[in-house]
């Protein structure tokens, strides 16, 4: 029985602190201090943590195990970040066994902010591995330094799980898998959101999309046909192929207005439709995390679908 991929890249990645300190009068002074603000500064830090790590980079959706009897397979409440139930073996093109692993605060209390943020971007785990491809960091790598860090302080938040996951096996040497990013943070642009365009470029990548919408060859991706889709995922109880987003008129979303864009994902993220058993006509994509993606990011999503190459790729949603 071939074993379940999720949507998403992994994310391998740990939690750690963000420090704010008040500011402080001259203690000679005797007028009344100003009103210490770090814990707003940090609840907002967090919020925006957990808005790209539940909703944009869904790092929660890899790292969770997953309701298979549920409308896209949302997240099993209570299993945040414990690690996921499917390890990704050879079925998924993957050379070994990759287990997606824990990233709550019993997994990675030992781990600074900076070991997070180079595994993130870097994909340099804290011993000094690399990580395995799969987890998206070439993707994570093209992120502002304050969004990588805002999704570290998310990950200290929750709930501690005692769960280990057995070490990756890999039959290749992971040299072999190609250079690894050196960002530099700092240096690293977070769009207006004024310009849809671009702010839709930047969501986009880190969302990882192009992971699951373009087509995969024995070298690996085609990026000569980027998100054109056609990527089938065979698992234990259905098999379903990825969709193609190019602005194509008859195989893509070239008809789709911007409201139809947005209205697709706020359905198919409903309450109602989640909890339903759709059986063998399920969807790998997780739209109960997309989905619930602010109403302007989805737009600014669109935005950029609508300016890269149209291909014609007709894709067979539920192959035989």
């Amino acid at each position: 029985m071939k074993k379940f991929l999720t949507l998403s890249a992994i994310l391998f990645t740990a939690f750690a602190a963000f420090y704010f300190t008040a500011c402080n009068n001259d203690d000679t002074k005797t007028e009344p201090q100003p009103a210490d603000n770090s814990a707003d500064s940090l609840k907002k830090v967090v919020a925006r943590g957990e808005y790209l790590a539940n909703h944009v980079a869904i790092c929660i959706d890899c790292h969770s195990k997953r309701d298979v009897t549920k409308w896209s397979l949302p997240v099993v409440p209570g299993t945040e970040g414990g690690g996921a139930g499917f390890p990704f073996g050879k079925d998924e093109g993957v050379p070994g066994m990759v287990f997606p692993p824990n990233i709550t605060p019993f997994a990675l209390k030992d781990w600074s902010d900076d070991d997070i943020a180079k595994a993130m971007t870097q994909g340099i785990n804290k011993k000094g591995d690399t990580l395995f491809p799969i987890m998206p960091f070439h993707n994570y790598s093209k992120m502002a330094k304050d969004d990588i860090y805002s999704v570290i302080a998310y990950l200290r938040t929750l709930k501690p799980i005692d769960s280990v996951k057995p070490p990756r096996h890999l039959d290749i040497p992971i040299s072999m898998l190609g250079p690894l990013p050196q960002p530099e943070l700092a240096k690293n642009v977070r769009p207006d959101p004024s310009d849809r365009v671009k702010y839709g470029e930047y969501l986009t990548t880190f969302a990882s999309c192009t992971f699951c919408h373009t087509p995969q060859t024995a070298a690996g991706f085609d990026f000569s046909k980027s998100f054109s889709g056609g990527t089938i995922f065979n698992t234990p109880f259905f098999k379903v192929a990825t969709a193609n987003l190019t602005p194509d008129s008859t195989t893509g979303i070239g008809t789709w207005t911007e409201d139809a864009f947005v209205a697709k994902f706020k359905n198919n993220s409903s309450d109602e439709t989640v909890n339903k058993n759709p059986g063998r006509m399920n969807s790998i994509m997780p739209w109960s995390m997309y989905g619930t993606m602010e109403e302007a990011d989805l737009r600014a999503i669109y935005a950029y679908l609508r300016t890269v190459p149209a291909i014609k790729h007709k894709v067979e949603k539920y192959p035989k």
